[in-house]
């Protein structure tokens, strides 16, 4: 059997296939290795509907967000190691599974819009080409956490319009206290401020919530797409919830900046396996 696992910072969306290449689907939280250590990733798989299947799979290609460096992968390694003894083992960085799905074998830009954020040129076999990311704190332009980062610091210097700012209260009765709390002392920050942008999105035919949504996918080109080689001559592909929901506003940014889009997608898992498959 081969399982195929896409893992974000949020969550894990996994496909095994057997034999008779039928499929099946599971999910955990997300494997990011900046956020999760070897014993948690046990402990989850140990929880979940996978443990049934773990002795026949001999397969296993992982895509992980965080998955972009020795250390980090080895987290993953160690982990999935332990848990499928029987299995070949393959740990890549969730760029590259972005890539696959959206590109297959044709080279192309590749931008995942999630939680975070990041961005690849792929030449049809590899990545070529990747401008770090830096995660929610010094980068992640574009993504759910830079939206509810965003979101969040205007709410609290007071700079959004009255209604909306009051709706916000309303729904969530946060203090300022318990929003700090969340970001500097409590685990996945990110994480906390992405379920922001969920508001943010129920408002954004308002103007003000427009302009500050356009204006981080804006930087996203600034900082990211636009530094790629001769970036006007790809189609730009994109997967994510971020991507999916605000691609009419994507779209718009990459007309202003003279590029084509190309594929857009929540998920990549099942992409990722006509791409194994084939």
């Amino acid at each position: 059997m081969i399982l195929i696992a896409d893992s974000g910072s949020t969550k894990t969306d996994w496909r095994l296939i057997k034999e008779d290449k039928s499929v099946m689907s599971f999910s955990t939280i997300g494997f990011n290795p900046y956020f999760i250590n070897t014993v948690s990733i046990l402990k989850e798989l140990e929880d979940s509907a996978l443990k049934s299947f773990r002795k026949e799979i001999t397969e296993l290609y992982f895509y992980g967000a965080g998955c972009s460096s020795k250390a980090n992968i080895n987290v993953l390694q160690a982990a999935l190691a332990a848990f499928f003894s029987h299995a070949k083992i393959e740990v890549n960085h969730d760029m590259l599974a972005a890539a696959r799905a959206t590109c297959g074998t044709k080279p192309g830009i590749t931008a995942i819009l999630g939680t975070g954020s990041n961005s690849c040129l792929y030449d049809g076999k590899v990545i070529t080409e990747n401008v770090p990311a830096l995660g929610f704190i010094l980068g992640d332009y574009g993504s759910g956490a830079d939206i509810g980062k965003i979101f969040i610091q205007v709410f609290i210097e007071e700079e959004l319009p009255e209604d909306i700012s009051a709706e916000f209260k309303k729904e969530y009765e946060l203090t300022i206290t318990d929003i700090l709390d969340h970001i500097y002392k409590k685990e996945m920050p990110n994480r906390f401020l992405a379920t922001f942008s969920q508001f943010v999105y129920q408002h954004i035919k308002h103007p003000f919530i427009f302009e500050l949504v356009k204006s981080r996918f804006e930087l996203f080109f600034e900082k990211n797409i636009c530094r790629y080689s001769n970036y006007q001559t790809y189609q730009l592909n994109l997967i994510g919830s971020v991507a999916f929901v605000y691609q009419d506003i994507i779209e718009t940014v990459a007309s202003e900046n003279n590029m084509e889009m190309g594929l857009v997608i929540k998920q990549p898992i099942a992409y990722l396996v006509d791409f194994h498959l084939d």
